[in-house]
């Protein structure tokens, strides 16, 4: 080998790379912007979802749900790059069988009453602005008693797993599991009331004052997900922030628009949005609002890499 040519022809052939000479860098100064930001309407789709509901029964899908896909050319699933997020739907009659897997999973119901969730055989029913936990290996499945459909925003760390190969997935032997207890409360339910309760109570707004006030669900939620319910009022708007974590907020109530890099988004109730992390982001707020922000924050603090300013 006399050129470098040659060199680089026999580098190439075993399946290396020299590190003076790489074709795209392995190192940069800040995160990329990879993941776009995004909005999906919960008035767009609430229609959608209805008309599935007479078209897609549980014989043909497991779960009616709604993946939402970051507009990323060549992404086909995350919404962001470790979550997930898909709106949900089940009529009065239907049962969604049990199953478990490796992700961890949550909703946040929108609307509709009389639906219940079974959870490693604790059954408790899910409400409007309700979080409902489904941690990593625990049987679930839903089951709708009551006279209205239901809709929910789940969000899982499916993209993480993905990236991690840990995937396991298994259906239950019996298609669903039996109810050990019905309870009105749980670890794994964060009602609504108890939310605004806790809101009530909060001192002051959040060190980061991207809200008047915030508080935690869980210390964290789960593992490898953060929650965490914000309040703002009418014409409130917070400064410009970023943090490596990646964010899906859910709109509860209220109204308000915010911008994500460069792009603006009008908001209302129901509606989800895609904050990727690194991206500079702000909200204004018009009617007075309470959003869940679901991050992977226990991810990034885990190893020492969540940065915010």
């Amino acid at each position: 080998m006399k050129t470098l040519d040659e060199l680089y022809a026999r580098i190439d052939a075993l399946g290396m790379e020299g590190g003076w000479h790489r074709k795209q860098p392995s190192l940069w100064p800040e995160p990329r912007a990879n993941f776009l930001p995004a909005q999906w309407r919960y008035a767009d789709v609430k229609p959608i979802l209805e008309a599935a509901g007479h078209l897609v029964d549980h014989e043909l899908a497991e779960r009616r749900n709604l993946t939402l896909t970051n507009p990323l050319p060549g992404n086909g699933y995350a919404t962001v790059r470790t979550l997930v997020a898909a709106y949900q739907s089940i009529k009065p009659g239907e049962r969604a069988l049990s199953h478990r897997h490796t992700p961890n999973a949550l909703r946040i119901i929108v609307e509709g009453r009389g639906t219940y969730t079974v959870v490693n055989g604790t059954r408790v029913e899910m409400r409007p602005g309700d979080v409902l936990l489904t941690p990593s290996w625990h049987w679930h499945s839903h089951e709708a008693i009551g006279p209205d459909e239901c809709f929910w925003v789940d969000v899982l760390d499916v993209p993480l797993v993905h990236l991690l190969e840990p995937m396991f997935f298994e259906r239950h032997p019996d298609r669903c599991e039996p109810v050990r207890e019905n309870v009105e409360s749980c670890p794994l339910a964060f009602r609504w009331e108890d939310s605004l309760q806790r809101l009530d109570a909060a001192f002051g707004a959040p060190a980061d004052a991207m809200s008047e006030r915030e508080i935690e669900l869980g210390e964290p939620a789960m593992k490898t997900v953060a929650i965490h319910v914000q309040r703002m009022g009418e014409d409130f708007a917070s400064p410009e922030h970023r943090s490596t974590a990646n964010a899906v907020f859910t709109v509860i109530e209220g109204a308000g628009r915010t911008c994500i890099g460069d792009k603006e988004f009008a908001w209302q109730r129901g509606d989800v949005l895609a904050v990727p992390a690194w991206q500079p982001y702000r909200h204004r707020v018009s009617k007075n609002a309470h959003l869940v922000r679901v991050s992977d924050e226990p991810v990034m603090r885990a190893f020492d890499w969540l940065r915010q300013r």
